[in-house]
């Protein structure tokens, strides 16, 4: 019985969101399925998925936390 965890950032996929849809979550966990299904032939019933949505603060990238990063980046190009 494979167990597959997706993480994802809390951020959704535009500006005016959070956090990924129910429905965006849905399509994931459908679309993972069916991909375990048909390449190792594990029936759907039997694969689970969990998804973990991960707030910005609680990741790091190049060496700092997320908003810190992007803080610089967004200062280097003379953004805000």
């Amino acid at each position: 019985m494979p167990m597959v965890t997706i993480q994802v950032t809390r951020e959704g996929t535009s500006p005016d969101r959070n956090s990924v849809t129910a429905e965006e979550k849905a399509a994931l966990i459908k679309g993972v399925s069916e991909l375990l299904l048909n390449v190792l032939k594990k029936p759907l019933e039997a694969t689970f998925v969990v998804i973990e949505e991960v707030d910005t603060e609680n990741w790091g990238w190049g060496g700092l936390p997320v908003p810190e990063y992007r803080r610089q980046r967004a200062a280097a190009k003379g953004g805000t």
